[in-house]
Protein backbone atom coordinates (compact mmCIF):
# COMPACT_ATOMS: atom_id res chain seq x y z
CA UNK A 1 0.00 0.00 0.00
CA UNK A 2 0.92 3.50 -0.46
CA UNK A 3 0.16 7.20 0.52
CA UNK A 4 -1.55 10.04 -0.59
CA UNK A 5 -3.53 13.16 0.04
CA UNK A 6 -6.83 13.17 1.07
CA UNK A 7 -9.34 16.07 0.24
CA UNK A 8 -12.62 17.20 -1.93
CA UNK A 9 -10.25 18.80 -4.69
CA UNK A 10 -7.40 18.50 -5.38
CA UNK A 11 -6.40 19.70 -8.95
CA UNK A 12 -3.65 22.05 -7.67
CA UNK A 13 -1.49 20.00 -5.48
CA UNK A 14 1.87 20.00 -5.53
CA UNK A 15 2.32 17.32 -2.95
CA UNK A 16 2.69 14.40 -5.36
CA UNK A 17 5.81 16.31 -6.58
CA UNK A 18 7.29 17.14 -3.12
CA UNK A 19 6.60 13.43 -1.73
CA UNK A 20 7.93 11.93 -5.07
CA UNK A 21 11.23 13.44 -4.10
CA UNK A 22 10.90 12.70 -0.11
CA UNK A 23 10.54 9.05 -0.40
CA UNK A 24 10.52 6.30 -2.13
CA UNK A 25 6.85 5.05 -1.71
CA UNK A 26 4.09 5.61 -4.15
CA UNK A 27 1.80 8.75 -3.42
CA UNK A 28 -1.53 9.50 -4.88
CA UNK A 29 -4.20 11.92 -4.35
CA UNK A 30 -7.55 10.99 -3.36
CA UNK A 31 -10.44 13.21 -3.76
CA UNK A 32 -13.15 12.36 -1.71
CA UNK A 33 -16.75 13.66 -1.66
CA UNK A 34 -18.16 14.12 1.79
CA UNK A 35 -20.69 10.79 1.88
CA UNK A 36 -17.76 9.09 0.46
CA UNK A 37 -15.36 9.80 3.26
CA UNK A 38 -16.40 7.05 5.46
CA UNK A 39 -15.86 4.28 3.72
CA UNK A 40 -12.65 5.32 2.07
CA UNK A 41 -11.07 6.08 5.59
CA UNK A 42 -12.91 2.38 6.73
CA UNK A 43 -12.02 0.31 3.79
CA UNK A 44 -9.32 2.67 1.62
CA UNK A 45 -5.99 0.63 0.78
CA UNK A 46 -3.43 3.21 2.12
CA UNK A 47 -0.42 3.21 4.61
CA UNK A 48 -0.88 7.13 5.22
CA UNK A 49 -2.41 9.98 4.29
CA UNK A 50 -2.23 13.92 4.38
CA UNK A 51 -5.46 15.56 4.56
CA UNK A 52 -6.16 18.84 3.83
CA UNK A 53 -9.33 20.88 3.51
CA UNK A 54 -12.38 20.72 4.20
CA UNK A 55 -11.59 17.40 6.43
CA UNK A 56 -8.36 17.71 9.25
CA UNK A 57 -11.24 17.81 11.57
CA UNK A 58 -13.74 15.49 9.69
CA UNK A 59 -11.34 12.52 9.88
CA UNK A 60 -10.66 12.40 13.62
CA UNK A 61 -13.33 10.18 15.11
CA UNK A 62 -12.13 7.83 12.41
CA UNK A 63 -8.26 7.70 13.88
CA UNK A 64 -8.01 4.94 16.67
CA UNK A 65 -5.24 7.48 18.79
CA UNK A 66 -4.18 11.19 18.37
CA UNK A 67 -0.77 12.20 18.67
CA UNK A 68 -0.85 15.43 21.74
CA UNK A 69 -0.32 17.55 19.15
CA UNK A 70 -3.20 16.51 16.96
CA UNK A 71 -5.10 16.44 20.31
CA UNK A 72 -4.40 20.09 21.54
CA UNK A 73 -4.68 21.85 17.60
CA UNK A 74 -8.22 19.69 17.34
CA UNK A 75 -7.01 19.23 13.79
CA UNK A 76 -5.00 15.75 12.10
CA UNK A 77 -3.55 16.53 8.88
CA UNK A 78 -1.30 13.13 8.64
CA UNK A 79 -2.44 10.28 9.86
CA UNK A 80 -0.74 6.70 9.35
CA UNK A 81 -2.11 3.40 9.61
CA UNK A 82 -0.14 1.03 11.97
CA UNK A 83 0.44 -2.47 11.91
CA UNK A 84 -2.77 -3.99 13.23
CA UNK A 85 -4.59 -1.18 11.50
CA UNK A 86 -5.61 1.18 13.68
CA UNK A 87 -5.26 4.61 11.96
CA UNK A 88 -3.20 7.31 13.91
CA UNK A 89 -3.75 10.82 13.28
CA UNK A 90 -0.96 13.69 13.84
CA UNK A 91 -0.48 17.29 12.97
CA UNK A 92 2.54 18.19 10.72
CA UNK A 93 1.40 21.29 9.83
CA UNK A 94 2.30 22.70 13.57
CA UNK A 95 5.79 22.35 12.62
CA UNK A 96 5.00 23.31 8.70
CA UNK A 97 3.83 27.07 10.23
CA UNK A 98 6.80 27.10 12.30
CA UNK A 99 9.48 26.39 9.73
CA UNK A 100 7.88 29.53 7.76
CA UNK A 101 7.49 31.99 10.66
CA UNK A 102 11.38 30.78 10.92
CA UNK A 103 11.99 31.58 7.52
CA UNK A 104 10.25 34.42 7.02
CA UNK A 105 12.51 35.77 9.65
CA UNK A 106 10.12 38.21 11.95
CA UNK A 107 9.53 37.32 15.87
CA UNK A 108 6.08 37.60 17.20
CA UNK A 109 6.58 38.19 20.60
CA UNK A 110 4.91 41.05 22.29
CA UNK A 111 3.64 41.74 19.13
CA UNK A 112 -0.20 41.90 17.77
CA UNK A 113 -1.11 39.05 15.41
CA UNK A 114 -4.53 38.62 13.51
CA UNK A 115 -4.99 35.05 12.41
CA UNK A 116 -7.75 35.26 9.38
CA UNK A 117 -10.20 32.47 9.93
CA UNK A 118 -11.46 29.63 12.22
CA UNK A 119 -10.99 26.53 10.91
CA UNK A 120 -8.05 23.50 11.50
CA UNK A 121 -5.14 25.61 9.59
CA UNK A 122 -6.13 28.88 11.64
CA UNK A 123 -5.84 26.44 15.31
CA UNK A 124 -2.36 25.44 14.20
CA UNK A 125 -1.25 29.33 13.26
CA UNK A 126 -3.18 30.56 16.45
CA UNK A 127 -1.05 28.08 18.71
CA UNK A 128 2.39 28.40 16.97
CA UNK A 129 2.08 32.01 17.13
CA UNK A 130 1.06 31.70 20.67
CA UNK A 131 3.84 29.99 21.48
CA UNK A 132 6.04 32.21 20.65
CA UNK A 133 4.81 35.00 22.84
CA UNK A 134 2.28 36.88 20.39
CA UNK A 135 -0.80 38.35 21.13
CA UNK A 136 -2.99 36.79 18.91
CA UNK A 137 -6.42 37.58 17.75
CA UNK A 138 -8.27 35.45 15.65
CA UNK A 139 -10.61 36.98 12.65
CA UNK A 140 -13.63 35.54 11.29
CA UNK A 141 -16.93 36.39 9.36
CA UNK A 142 -19.23 35.60 12.79
CA UNK A 143 -17.22 35.84 16.14
CA UNK A 144 -16.52 38.76 18.33
CA UNK A 145 -13.19 40.05 16.47
CA UNK A 146 -14.69 39.76 12.56
CA UNK A 147 -14.62 41.83 9.19
CA UNK A 148 -17.00 44.63 9.83
CA UNK A 149 -15.39 45.36 13.16
CA UNK A 150 -11.69 44.64 12.00
CA UNK A 151 -10.83 48.70 12.52
CA UNK A 152 -10.28 47.75 16.30
CA UNK A 153 -7.27 45.57 15.21
CA UNK A 154 -5.58 48.35 12.64
CA UNK A 155 -2.55 48.20 15.31
CA UNK A 156 -1.32 44.66 14.01
CA UNK A 157 1.89 44.28 13.45
CA UNK A 158 1.44 40.43 11.65
CA UNK A 159 -1.52 39.10 9.58
CA UNK A 160 -1.77 35.74 8.66
CA UNK A 161 -4.54 33.98 6.33
CA UNK A 162 -5.86 30.82 7.28
CA UNK A 163 -8.92 30.97 4.87
CA UNK A 164 -8.85 29.78 1.30
CA UNK A 165 -10.15 33.09 0.08
CA UNK A 166 -8.14 34.04 -3.05
CA UNK A 167 -6.93 30.06 -3.79
CA UNK A 168 -7.11 29.12 -7.33
CA UNK A 169 -8.83 28.93 -9.23
CA UNK A 170 -10.89 31.76 -7.59
CA UNK A 171 -8.07 34.07 -7.73
CA UNK A 172 -8.01 37.82 -7.43
CA UNK A 173 -10.50 38.60 -4.43
CA UNK A 174 -8.83 38.66 -0.46
CA UNK A 175 -10.39 38.23 2.46
CA UNK A 176 -9.37 41.64 3.92
CA UNK A 177 -8.22 44.99 2.26
CA UNK A 178 -4.77 46.38 4.36
CA UNK A 179 -5.69 49.72 4.05
CA UNK A 180 -5.74 51.04 7.48
CA UNK A 181 -3.04 48.88 9.61
CA UNK A 182 -0.57 51.07 10.29
CA UNK A 183 1.75 48.75 12.25
CA UNK A 184 1.99 46.05 9.70
CA UNK A 185 5.48 44.53 9.48
CA UNK A 186 4.15 41.35 7.66
CA UNK A 187 1.74 39.52 6.05
CA UNK A 188 1.69 35.40 5.85
CA UNK A 189 -0.54 33.57 3.35
CA UNK A 190 -1.20 29.92 4.22
CA UNK A 191 -2.23 29.59 0.38
CA UNK A 192 0.31 28.45 -2.00
CA UNK A 193 -1.50 28.65 -5.57
CA UNK A 194 -1.54 30.90 -6.67
CA UNK A 195 2.41 31.98 -5.87
CA UNK A 196 1.16 35.68 -4.89
CA UNK A 197 -2.66 35.75 -4.08
CA UNK A 198 -4.49 39.28 -3.98
CA UNK A 199 -3.29 39.35 -0.16
CA UNK A 200 0.23 38.89 -0.87
CA UNK A 201 -0.18 41.52 -4.06
CA UNK A 202 -1.87 44.47 -1.89
CA UNK A 203 1.35 43.48 0.87
CA UNK A 204 3.91 43.66 -1.85
CA UNK A 205 2.27 47.06 -3.47
CA UNK A 206 2.42 48.68 0.27
CA UNK A 207 5.60 47.59 0.80
CA UNK A 208 4.90 45.00 3.50
CA UNK A 209 7.22 41.94 3.91
CA UNK A 210 4.83 38.71 2.23
CA UNK A 211 5.17 35.19 2.10
CA UNK A 212 3.36 32.18 0.78
CA UNK A 213 2.46 28.99 2.06
CA UNK A 214 4.65 26.87 -0.33
CA UNK A 215 7.26 26.92 2.49
CA UNK A 216 4.74 25.14 5.42
CA UNK A 217 3.41 22.63 2.85
CA UNK A 218 7.28 21.36 1.87
CA UNK A 219 7.78 21.58 5.48
CA UNK A 220 4.88 19.96 6.78
CA UNK A 221 5.84 17.36 4.59
CA UNK A 222 9.02 16.92 5.14
CA UNK A 223 8.13 15.70 8.42
CA UNK A 224 5.09 13.48 7.32
CA UNK A 225 7.14 11.58 5.26
CA UNK A 226 9.64 10.59 8.15
CA UNK A 227 6.35 9.08 9.54
CA UNK A 228 5.12 7.60 6.29
CA UNK A 229 8.44 5.67 5.87
CA UNK A 230 9.47 5.46 9.39
CA UNK A 231 13.16 7.84 9.16
CA UNK A 232 14.64 10.36 9.31
CA UNK A 233 15.72 12.90 6.72
CA UNK A 234 18.01 15.87 6.37
CA UNK A 235 15.94 19.35 7.12
CA UNK A 236 17.90 21.04 4.52
CA UNK A 237 15.83 19.26 2.18
CA UNK A 238 13.11 22.01 2.86
CA UNK A 239 15.08 25.14 0.95
CA UNK A 240 16.22 22.69 -1.68
CA UNK A 241 12.41 21.36 -2.40
CA UNK A 242 10.79 24.77 -2.03
CA UNK A 243 13.35 26.63 -4.58
CA UNK A 244 13.01 23.74 -6.56
CA UNK A 245 9.12 23.95 -6.84
CA UNK A 246 9.04 27.83 -7.14
CA UNK A 247 11.43 27.40 -10.37
CA UNK A 248 9.23 24.62 -12.02
CA UNK A 249 6.02 26.64 -11.19
CA UNK A 250 6.48 30.01 -12.01
CA UNK A 251 5.18 31.89 -14.96
CA UNK A 252 7.70 33.77 -17.21
CA UNK A 253 5.83 36.77 -18.74
CA UNK A 254 7.05 38.60 -22.13
CA UNK A 255 5.90 42.20 -21.49
CA UNK A 256 7.21 44.79 -24.51
CA UNK A 257 6.72 46.71 -27.07
CA UNK A 258 5.00 45.42 -30.53
CA UNK A 259 7.26 44.06 -32.40
CA UNK A 260 10.22 43.88 -30.14
CA UNK A 261 10.93 39.75 -30.32
CA UNK A 262 8.41 38.46 -27.59
CA UNK A 263 7.03 35.78 -29.30
CA UNK A 264 10.68 34.58 -30.78
CA UNK A 265 12.42 34.83 -27.56
CA UNK A 266 9.43 32.85 -25.49
CA UNK A 267 9.60 29.73 -27.87
CA UNK A 268 13.33 29.71 -26.99
CA UNK A 269 13.33 30.68 -23.05
CA UNK A 270 10.14 28.22 -22.57
CA UNK A 271 12.31 24.89 -25.06
CA UNK A 272 15.40 25.44 -22.55
CA UNK A 273 13.58 25.56 -19.29
CA UNK A 274 10.68 22.68 -20.53
CA UNK A 275 8.03 24.85 -19.63
CA UNK A 276 5.19 25.28 -22.66
CA UNK A 277 5.02 28.53 -24.40
CA UNK A 278 1.90 30.36 -24.93
CA UNK A 279 1.72 33.33 -26.97
CA UNK A 280 -1.38 35.50 -25.46
CA UNK A 281 -2.35 37.05 -29.06
CA UNK A 282 -2.88 33.15 -30.58
CA UNK A 283 -5.04 32.94 -27.64
CA UNK A 284 -7.02 36.18 -28.20
CA UNK A 285 -7.49 35.11 -31.47
CA UNK A 286 -8.84 31.65 -30.84
CA UNK A 287 -10.89 32.77 -28.60
CA UNK A 288 -12.74 35.05 -30.62
CA UNK A 289 -12.17 33.46 -33.89
CA UNK A 290 -10.80 36.01 -35.92
CA UNK A 291 -7.43 37.63 -36.77
CA UNK A 292 -5.79 40.38 -34.39
CA UNK A 293 -6.22 43.14 -37.17
CA UNK A 294 -10.13 42.04 -37.86
CA UNK A 295 -10.54 42.59 -34.52
CA UNK A 296 -9.16 46.02 -34.18
CA UNK A 297 -11.83 46.88 -37.14
CA UNK A 298 -14.49 44.90 -35.82
CA UNK A 299 -14.76 45.74 -31.96
CA UNK A 300 -11.92 49.05 -31.81
CA UNK A 301 -9.10 48.97 -29.22
CA UNK A 302 -11.41 49.25 -26.07
CA UNK A 303 -13.48 45.84 -27.32
CA UNK A 304 -9.77 43.82 -27.96
CA UNK A 305 -8.37 45.08 -24.48
CA UNK A 306 -11.68 43.75 -22.65
CA UNK A 307 -11.29 40.44 -24.22
CA UNK A 308 -7.14 40.71 -23.64
CA UNK A 309 -7.98 41.20 -20.13
CA UNK A 310 -9.89 38.34 -20.02
CA UNK A 311 -7.29 35.83 -21.55
CA UNK A 312 -4.89 37.10 -19.25
CA UNK A 313 -6.41 36.79 -16.25
CA UNK A 314 -7.48 32.90 -17.35
CA UNK A 315 -3.42 32.46 -18.35
CA UNK A 316 -2.11 34.48 -15.62
CA UNK A 317 -3.98 31.45 -13.15
CA UNK A 318 -1.89 28.93 -14.85
CA UNK A 319 1.63 27.47 -13.86
CA UNK A 320 5.04 26.75 -16.11
CA UNK A 321 4.32 28.85 -18.91
CA UNK A 322 6.29 31.16 -20.41
CA UNK A 323 4.03 34.20 -21.89
CA UNK A 324 4.30 36.49 -24.51
CA UNK A 325 1.95 39.16 -24.01
CA UNK A 326 0.83 41.63 -26.62
CA UNK A 327 2.73 44.96 -26.70
CA UNK A 328 -0.62 47.25 -24.83
CA UNK A 329 -1.19 44.77 -22.45
CA UNK A 330 -0.06 46.96 -19.74
CA UNK A 331 -2.43 50.04 -20.45
CA UNK A 332 -4.37 48.47 -18.17
CA UNK A 333 -3.23 48.21 -14.28
CA UNK A 334 -5.83 45.06 -13.55
CA UNK A 335 -3.23 43.12 -15.86
CA UNK A 336 -0.38 43.33 -13.82
CA UNK A 337 -2.27 41.15 -11.40
CA UNK A 338 -3.19 38.75 -13.39
CA UNK A 339 0.20 38.24 -14.70
CA UNK A 340 2.32 38.93 -11.74
CA UNK A 341 0.20 36.38 -9.40
CA UNK A 342 2.21 33.49 -10.38
CA UNK A 343 4.85 34.92 -13.17
CA UNK A 344 7.93 36.75 -13.15
CA UNK A 345 7.64 40.05 -15.56
CA UNK A 346 10.41 40.53 -18.04
CA UNK A 347 10.29 43.74 -20.18
CA UNK A 348 12.35 43.09 -23.26
CA UNK A 349 13.72 46.22 -24.88
CA UNK A 350 14.73 46.83 -28.45
CA UNK A 351 15.57 49.92 -30.33
CA UNK A 352 12.45 51.52 -32.02
CA UNK A 353 14.19 51.64 -35.19
CA UNK A 354 14.45 47.36 -35.06
CA UNK A 355 10.41 46.72 -34.27
CA UNK A 356 8.62 44.72 -36.54
CA UNK A 357 5.22 47.00 -37.72
CA UNK A 358 3.72 44.35 -39.79
CA UNK A 359 0.83 42.96 -38.84
CA UNK A 360 0.19 45.02 -35.73
CA UNK A 361 -2.62 48.02 -36.00
CA UNK A 362 -1.43 50.52 -33.65
CA UNK A 363 2.21 50.20 -35.19
CA UNK A 364 1.62 51.02 -38.69
CA UNK A 365 0.34 54.58 -38.26
CA UNK A 366 3.77 56.21 -37.68
CA UNK A 367 3.64 57.07 -34.15
CA UNK A 368 5.64 54.26 -32.73
CA UNK A 369 8.15 56.69 -30.68
CA UNK A 370 4.63 58.58 -28.89
CA UNK A 371 3.38 55.03 -28.34
CA UNK A 372 6.42 54.12 -26.75
CA UNK A 373 6.95 57.34 -24.54
CA UNK A 374 3.49 57.06 -23.51
CA UNK A 375 3.93 53.06 -22.30
CA UNK A 376 7.63 52.99 -21.08
CA UNK A 377 6.47 54.26 -17.39
CA UNK A 378 4.06 51.27 -17.69
CA UNK A 379 6.33 48.80 -18.57
CA UNK A 380 8.48 50.14 -15.92
CA UNK A 381 6.04 49.35 -13.23
CA UNK A 382 5.28 45.99 -14.81
CA UNK A 383 8.76 44.49 -14.83
CA UNK A 384 10.40 42.54 -12.31
CA UNK A 385 13.57 42.32 -15.12
CA UNK A 386 14.39 44.28 -18.38
CA UNK A 387 16.44 42.57 -20.84
CA UNK A 388 17.89 43.97 -23.95
CA UNK A 389 16.83 42.58 -27.49
CA UNK A 390 19.30 44.25 -30.17
CA UNK A 391 21.34 41.50 -31.16
CA UNK A 392 19.47 38.22 -31.87
CA UNK A 393 16.73 36.49 -30.20
CA UNK A 394 19.03 33.12 -29.05
CA UNK A 395 21.31 36.22 -27.41
CA UNK A 396 18.43 37.67 -25.49
CA UNK A 397 17.24 34.26 -24.58
CA UNK A 398 20.40 33.49 -23.27
CA UNK A 399 20.49 36.73 -21.23
CA UNK A 400 17.15 36.02 -19.63
CA UNK A 401 17.78 32.34 -18.73
CA UNK A 402 21.49 33.92 -17.39
CA UNK A 403 19.42 36.32 -15.17
CA UNK A 404 17.42 33.48 -14.00
CA UNK A 405 20.06 31.47 -12.78
CA UNK A 406 21.73 34.07 -10.83
CA UNK A 407 18.64 34.61 -9.20
CA UNK A 408 17.96 31.35 -8.17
Amino acid sequence: MGCGLLGEKLGHSYSPQIHHILGDYSYELFEKKPEELADFLENGHFSGLNVTIPYKKTVIPYCAELTERAKKLGAVNTIVRRSDGALIGHNTDFFGFSSMLRQFGMNPAGKKALVLGSGGASNTAVAVLEDMGANVIVISRSGENNYSNIEKHYDAALIVNATPVGMYPKTGCTPLPLDGFYRLEGVLDLIYNPARTQLLLDAEKAGIPCMNGLWMLVAQAWESAQLFANTTLEEYMIAAIHDLLTKQTENLVLIGMPGCGKSTIGKKVAHALGKRFVDADVEIERASGCSIPELFEQRGENGFRELETKVLSDLGKRSELVIATGGGCVTRQENYSSLHQNGRIIWIQRDISQLSVEGRPLSQNGKLEQMYRLREPMYQSFADHTVKNNGTPQQAADLILTLLEASQ
